[in-house]
């Protein structure tokens, strides 16, 4: 059926997987800390988080996939030009990570600004109170409690950041995205292979959703429900 494909679309789902995460450790990364000077940091910081996060959002991702990758290697092919040395071409896969989240780090940040929001300030300073340095205020009291808020947020950008890996194959690298599409035109069944792709993607998001459904359980551990 799969015309003897099954290795290559194995290996580019794994690909894809591992991209995924690799994105997704950057973006919650910036992101967190994006929250962090916008909700705690001076002016300065504040300002350079807003524009991060108002730049990026204004962008579309395929815009700044592209120039970020075409323009990091015309930088880095004017270097080399100077210094006479041989030309040093961007690895795909580096390249797909750090653009994916650098761009999702915006959409993480404003994720995390709105948890950090949600705690009640009592609480920062309650622990202010108690003596407790700003580290240990931060990821003993605030970090758990934020993270309450901002479960939901995250596990909606992180299936975003998953889908959004489709976009690093015009970028060459051999993702699940791109090995479907050399064997649709190898067989002349694009149909098939692409919609292969569609339900591989649609059966990681499941999985995630079941895990994310648990962590949000995990997390509200010990908090009443309270209908309304």
């Amino acid at each position: 059926m799969l015309e003897g494909y099954e290795g290559q679309i194995l290996q580019g789902t794994i690909s894809t997987i591992v991209l995924a995460l690799s994105s997704l450790v950057v973006a919650f990364i910036l992101g967190m800390a994006t929250a962090v000077a916008k909700v705690f940091g001076n002016r300065f910081f504040k300002f350079l988080a807003t524009i991060y996060t108002t730049l990026i959002r204004s962008v579309p991702d395929l815009v700044l996939m592209l120039l970020i990758f075409f323009g990091i290697q015309i930088l880095l092919n004017s270097i080399t030009d100077a210094l006479g040395v041989n030309q040093i071409n961007l690895d795909p896969f580096v390249t797909g990570v750090l653009t994916i989240g650098f761009v999702y780090g915006a959409f993480f940040g404003e994720t995390f600004r709105g948890a950090f929001l949600a705690v009640p300030k009592g609480q920062y300073e309650a622990a202010k109170a108690y003596g407790l340095s700003q580290h240990r205020t931060m990821w003993h009291i605030m970090f758990p409690q934020m993270m309450r808020y901002a479960l939901p947020g995250v596990g909606n950008n992180w299936l975003i950041v998953l889908k959004a890996t489709a976009l690093v194959s015009i970028l060459g690298l051999q993702d699940l995205v791109l090995v479907t599409q050399e064997a649709g035109r190898a067989t002349q069944k694009m149909f098939l292979f692409i919609f292969i792709a569609g339900a591989i993607y649609l059966l990681l998001t499941t999985i995630s959703n079941v895990f994310l459904y648990w962590l949000e359980r995990r997390y509200s551990a010990g908090i009443k429900e309270v209908d309304i």
